[in-house]
């Protein structure tokens, strides 16, 4: 009989602990003390979270560098770290459309997602070219590339991380403040170094067409892109219309990427008589994982520095801006 008294209390302990578990539901990371969950996808993203939220977060970033953002399939084993994440922080502006499909079908009920574009600029101001045309949808999403951009983009994460963490919300305002400080100082570096560029230099013409948010603000002009809207490689049609333009508009220099080598642009800079520089950045990350350039505000400095280099400029503003992370002090009362 007691045996059976003493086996009976422990399954009603048992349904009292099952029922007061789903009552109150899983516990956050924050509640049970452990680092939040961050996953982004381009690095510049995470380099920019990295900066705001210092050592108190588990970050990851889903987009290995040198990949095509716009075409970038995660693979199943991805899944892992949708399922994992408090806190998933993207671009938006339906740059990673196959990762968000990923995302809706595997996140948490209680992972906050953040569109970082989508909360930064109003549909007006969004903007289609060769390589983004209205009829297709999909705006050009390289918002970053405008440092004033990039500073609301740490502003809207500063602001997710003290939501999903408050215990560290002292640690995640000092840094934002230290990191917003250096991208104002950058900003204001590239305005001076784009100022010494001969006004007839300041043209852009690259291959993918990823600086539509960077001239309005610096004073240049995009004038055509080389990689049709499909991703795929131009026509002999729009090669002969762009090197009729290149002539044209007398540019110094066609500009490639690290993400999308082409051999069209040495061809394209030869027969319109322009150099071919093919280092320019726009969410490759300069330098190796250890090397304090390898970093958002490294990429934009070494970005600048080429551009005034080839363009006619003086980037000797540059010189002031040191290029590493922010460093995250320990601050009482955080984690």
């Amino acid at each position: 009989m007691l045996m059976l008294l003493n086996g009976w209390c422990g399954w009603v302990l048992g349904v009292l602990a099952l029922t007061a578990a789903i009552a109150i539901g899983p516990a956050t990371a924050a509640e049970t003390g452990k680092k939040i969950k961050v996953l982004t996808t381009v690095a510049p993203i995470t380099n920019i979270v990295k900066n705001v939220a210092g050592p108190h977060i588990d970050l990851h970033g889903l987009i290995p560098e040198g990949a095509d953002s716009h075409t970038f399939d995660p693979v199943p084993s991805d899944v892992k770290y949708v399922a994992q994440a408090d806190l998933i922080i993207v671009n938006g502006l339906h740059l990673e459309t196959p990762t968000m499909t990923l995302v809706e079908a595997n996140k948490k009920k209680t992972a906050v997602v953040v569109q970082l574009a989508d909360q930064t600029i109003k549909r007006k101001d969004w903007v289609y070219d060769f390589s983004f045309p209205v009829d297709k949808g999909d705006p050009n999403p390289h918002l970053w590339l405008n440092v004033a951009h990039a500073m609301k983009y740490a502003e809207i994460v500063r602001d997710a991380l003290v939501r999903v963490d408050p215990a560290n919300k002292t640690a995640y305002e000092a840094n934002g403040t230290a990191y917003l400080a250096k991208l104002k100082q950058l900003d204001e570096a590239i305005m001076a170094v784009m100022k010494t560029i001969p006004q007839k230099n300041r043209k852009l013409v690259t291959y993918h067409d990823s600086w539509a948010y960077f001239c309005p603000r610096y004073g240049c002009t995009v004038i055509g892109a080389v990689q049709p809207s499909d991703f795929a490689q131009p026509s002999p049609q729009d090669l002969i219309a762009l090197i009729k333009q290149l002539r044209a508009e007398a540019v110094p220099a066609i500009f490639g990427s690290e993400v999308f080598p082409s051999k069209v642009l040495d061809q394209i800079g030869r027969e319109a008589g322009v150099k071919f520089i093919d280092t320019l950045r726009d969410d490759d990350l300069p330098g190796d994982l250890d090397d304090p350039r390898h970093t958002y505000v490294g990429m934009m400095k070494e970005n600048v520095e080429t551009m005034a280099r080839v363009l006619g400029g003086d980037a000797s503003a540059l010189k002031g801006i040191d290029p590493g992370n922010v460093q995250s002090t320990p601050i009482e009362g955080s984690k």
